[in-house]
């Protein structure tokens, strides 16, 4: 048989070499000149397990085509499918044809040049590399089909073309081998963002989710139905990754073609087709992720891996609890520092470049976007974070919801909210789709989402965190702070961020204050009383616990509502009074009511205060922490709006710290009946953060809390 090969790289020069030592006329045409020289000075090499020979070959660059070809085959990468084409148009024979030995989708552009009735496709699943000019190497022997893509049946022209080709055998279904290469090649794909090999990134447990929802998410699109080869079957894809990870286990190609052409021979990839063919979320990651590689601004590491796999838990856990405003392929990062691959959420009314700052709001949502991130976001890329995606929220984080975006939902509960306002950031870390979240609290917007989601949530010193480029609410009682899936986590973080050295774990015996008033509340639920006395009590097994007097507090508390609504007129009036159908019913409601409150309110507030802070910053003194509950309920339906009764109760042991300014942190501490999450509030004076957080992880050990996985799955 005579046949021209255009592409004599690894798979085109593997099957050209089998066949011409078979005594077939095989001329080769390739575009490097150096492979194309050493084949017609040295004969072609194949190296490796399957087999070691050499044939004398002839090997040409395409200006040396000749004027016409009887058979041809493409065996290019396919980003060069359609230049391949070209070559054989007007070339081919009255009754040749080309088949294609690609990976990919490409018959219809081969179809385009020389006509449908001119193409014959094939499905080529062994591995080989080339390894030198001139030398290739053969890792395996493997799946190889042909057949007709756009003709059912198996032709005569198959049955000549596989009784000349090295393994081949005919089928009747092709395009069902390719897209079952699609699935394959698309866990292929995923796993060349890292440095491992093809049978380690397939076998790694962490990774397993991310590999099935990838081949799932390829097969759905399939237009026929996917075929089974070498380990890999459609319809067992659980026992398909076992079966593949032996597979590949026992080839001499380690590394696929993606991650070589990478980070070997630096070179551009098929990524471009991969995006073209495939339209799902989790390979259009993936592809963005090679690309950011190819670019230069990455590298193939395992960072990039757990990235993807955050990506996956983020579209299967993340959308159904509707805790995401929008998800951020390949993030722009610093490719090493202290948070080096730490993937992390970002609340939707902190700036990030290229984004528009949502606020939770329908209209800011569709704005335009920020044109370059706030400082806390630049310090995260610069320690080698992955800013992955921004997080629902509470409209303008004023504790109400814009009817027209959906409530995040409980990951323990769907029936139930997340909590506001830093809902989403909450939902995302106590469903497990990141370790670590940015939120704000301006009155417990960080900790009463924890306290409902079962995560840490830590409200920092006022100040310690800027607040550049974040939307604010009330100046001077927001604040940047972290949920987060445990202290180590949230330590490390904010360390990080503040570049602080973290405290030495805590020693000896603790030493916390009760604060009575707020732990005997009658606004307290039973279930939460509950939960939090056990807590407490095993505590005291290790702990000195005392009373302690909250009534300097709770004078600083009676200050905040002229102070939070005056502010948060100051920021929003004029767009209130200008456009009020901007804002959702809920919030124009607060807003207004807002509106009323005068500038001598505020003064007297702000001064009643400052008169109150000292005795207040007394009740620390001889103690490590304060302890208290976060909310005098578990997470009820939906978000009771700040201006009614159960929004009034909901924030009423939290929000005495945004006044003070005073760190706290909240821990999940126990269960009730209902399996719904109890968090445990501890605070320290202002600027004892480190030590705050070091005490925590301390009460963390000591209180066990049992973790549960969320309802979502």
């Amino acid at each position: 048989m005579q046949l021209t090969i255009i592409g004599a790289g690894a798979i085109g020069g593997t099957i050209g070499a089998h066949m011409i030592r078979a005594g077939h006329d095989v001329l080769l045409c390739d575009a490097d000149g150096a492979h194309v020289a050493a084949i017609n000075e040295h004969g072609l090499q194949i190296e490796g397990p399957v087999e070691q020979f050499s044939v004398k070959a002839r090997a040409i660059t395409p200006d040396e085509l000749p004027a016409q070809i009887s058979h041809a085959a493409i065996a290019v990468k396919s980003h060069h499918t359609e230049q391949a084409a070209e070559l054989l148009r007007g070339r081919l024979a009255p009754d040749g044809y080309v088949v294609s030995f690609q990976n990919g989708l490409t018959t219809d552009l081969i179809a385009n040049a020389v006509g449908r009735n001119r193409v014959i496709t094939s499905f080529v699943n062994f591995g080989a590399d080339v390894m030198g000019p001139g030398r290739i190497m053969q890792g395996n022997a493997a799946t190889f089909r042909v057949g007709e893509p756009y003709e059912a049946g198996i032709s005569e022209r198959v049955h000549e073309l596989v009784a000349a080709l090295p393994y081949a055998q005919a089928t009747d279904n092709i395009m069902g081998f390719l897209w079952g290469k699609e699935a394959y090649g698309a866990m292929l794909w995923s796993g060349a963002v890292s440095d491992l090999s093809i049978a380690d990134s397939l076998g790694d447990a962490r990774f397993r989710p991310l590999m099935l929802a990838v081949a799932r998410e390829v097969l759905a699109q399939a237009p026929v139905k996917p075929e089974a080869f070498d380990g890999f079957d459609p319809d067992d894809l659980e026992g398909s990754i076992d079966r593949l990870v032996e597979f590949n286990r026992k080839s001499a190609k380690s590394h696929s073609g993606i991650y070589r052409d990478l980070m070997v021979r630096k070179r551009k990839t098929e990524v471009d087709d991969l995006l073209r063919d495939l339209n799902g979320p989790l390979t259009t990651y993936a592809g963005e992720l090679i690309k950011a590689i190819e670019r230069g601004e990455r590298t193939c590491e395992v960072a990039n891996l757990e990235l993807l796999a955050t990506y996956e838990r983020a579209e299967r856990l993340g959308r159904p609890l509707h805790a995401l405003a929008r998800i951020l392929p390949a993030p722009r990062r610093s490719p090493d520092g202290p948070l080096h691959g730490v993937a992390v959420a970002v609340k939707d009314l902190i700036d990030v470049a290229g984004v528009p700052r949502g606020n939770g709001n329908p209209q800011s949502m569709a704005g335009t976007a920020a044109r370059e991130d706030a400082p806390v976001v630049a310090s995260l890329r610069s320690l080698g974070a992955d800013v992955f995606a921004t997080t629902a929220l509470l409209e303008y984080a004023a504790g109400a919801l814009h009817p027209d975006i959906p409530e995040t939902l409980n990951p323990f509960d769907l029936a139930r909210t997340a909590g506001g306002s830093s809902g989403g950031s909450a939902a995302l870390v106590g469903a497990g789709v990141c370790t670590v979240a940015l939120g704000t609290d301006t009155g417990g917007s960080i900790r009463l989402p924890a306290h409902y989601c079962a995560t840490v949530g830590f409200k920092p010193t006022f100040g310690v965190l800027d607040l550049t480029g974040v939307q604010p609410l009330s100046p001077s009682l927001d604040h940047l702070g972290l949920l987060a899936a445990d202290v180590a986590t949230t330590t490390r973080v904010f360390a990080a961020l503040t570049r602080q050295e973290e405290a030495p774990a805590a020693t000896g015996q603790l030493r916390i204050g009760l604060l009575v008033d707020q732990l005997e509340s009658e606004e307290l639920e039973p279930d939460v009383r509950q939960v939090t006395d056990a807590a407490l009590e095993r505590l005291r097994a290790s702990a000195a616990l005392r009373p302690a007097d909250g009534a300097a507090f709770a004078a600083v508390d009676a200050c905040m509502d002229d102070i939070i609504l005056f502010e948060a007129w100051e920021v929003h009036g004029s767009q209130a009074e200008q456009a009020p159908d901007h804002y959702g019913p809920e919030t124009l409601r607060l807003l207004l009511a807002a509106s009323k409150v005068t500038r001598e309110a505020y003064d007297g507030a702000m001064q009643r205060r400052e008169e109150a802070m000292p005795a207040a910053l007394a009740t620390y003194e001889g103690l490590d922490l304060l302890a208290s509950p976060v909310a005098p309920y578990v997470a009820p339906a939906t978000t009771p709006p700040i201006d009614t009764p159960e929004g009034e109760a909901e924030g009423m042991f939290t929000r005495v710290y945004n006044l003070t300014g005073a760190p706290a942190v909240v821990l999940p501490c126990g269960w009730t009946a209902d399996g719904l999450p109890v968090g445990l509030q501890l605070s320290a004076a202002p600027g004892a953060d480190m030590a705050l957080l070091a005490a925590a992880a301390e009460v963390e050990r000591l209180l066990a809390f049992e973790h549960r996985p969320p309802a979502v799955s």
